[in-house]
């Protein structure tokens, strides 16, 4: 055998004792946390979620918070991850991600989205429904499956909410009206037309109606509504373990803060899809 070859082989084996020197590192560093929580709750806390001596815990019998995320085709990846991603922490919830079937879900940005059950398949009731944002929304709209899925469930929801366009879904199902909400700038002109008070904010929060902006609003969603239900601590421990401590490169955030041509040029992108969703919601609002 070569010097080469033992060279080689040497590094493989080092690269090797490298990985599992780092795996068992991973493991024991899980085990620590699941250890940790244990001594505190008397249960082992779930895979992905926060445990610290302030996070939420469940008296005995008590239910988990259920939440149901409905992900559709032509969606705004960001505007379910982004959620998703902050309410997956909290151990005490439960959530229910739905479609209007088992298919895999194509959102903007290539990515597929698998749905643990249909629509027709959920539950009677939950706590907390949400709904997304994206080109999808225009069909949705008009989509008499989950327009009768949000209407029933929305009855006993403690919580109806929603990020980016999502907003105008829940508009067309009637659960806006007379209450302040938020959604992309490019479609606040549609919120006036379900009786909708639009409202430039991040994240509203009207009764039980929390609505955020478009897009990137949505980790500023998740942590409003892990803060209003759980507590600013615990909403605070979740920021920071997603290390969400934006210092984007532009200030061109908003309409109001973008160069003027850059503004322009955004208007002008959006004006089609803005004016289609005006139409869709004038037509919904005139058969109700």
């Amino acid at each position: 055998m070569s010097f080469d070859t033992c060279w080689e082989c040497r590094n493989k084996e080092t690269d090797v004792d490298r990985r599992s020197f780092i795996a068992s590192g991973v493991v024991a560093a899980i085990g620590l946390e699941a250890a940790k929580a244990q001594s505190v709750t008397g249960q082992v806390a779930p895979p992905g979620t926060f445990s610290a001596s302030f996070a939420p815990k469940l008296k005995p019998g008590q239910p988990k918070f259920k939440i149901a995320m409905i992900v559709f085709d032509n969606m705004t990846n960001q505007d379910f991850v982004g959620p998703n991603d902050v309410l997956a922490k909290v151990g005490v919830a439960d959530i229910h991600v739905l479609a209007k079937s088992l298919d895999p879900v194509r959102t903007d940005a290539r990515g597929r989205i698998l749905a643990d059950r249909a629509i027709r398949d959920a539950d009677t009731e939950y706590d907390m429904l949400f709904i997304g944002g994206g080109g999808g929304v225009n069909a949705l709209m008009e989509d008499a499956e989950v327009i009768d899925f949000l209407r029933t469930r929305a009855t006993t929801a403690k919580y109806v909410t929603s990020v980016c366009t999502g907003a105008l879904v829940l508009g067309a199902a009637g659960l806006l009206k007379g209450y302040k909400a938020a959604t992309h700038w490019a479609s606040m002109d549609v919120l006036p037309i379900f009786g909708a008070i639009p409202t430039k904010q991040r994240v509203v929060i009207d009764r039980n109606r929390i609505t955020g902006g478009g897009v990137t609003a949505g980790l500023d969603f998740g942590l409003t509504v892990v803060s209003h239900i759980w507590g600013d601590q615990f909403a605070e421990l979740i920021q920071l373990g997603l290390e969400y401590d934006p210092q984007p490169p532009f200030n061109a955030g908003s309409v109001d803060k973008a160069p003027a041509q850059v503004a322009a040029e955004a208007k002008a992108m959006f004006a089609p899809s803005t004016n289609a969703r005006l139409e869709i919601a004038r037509r919904v609002a005139a058969r109700r």
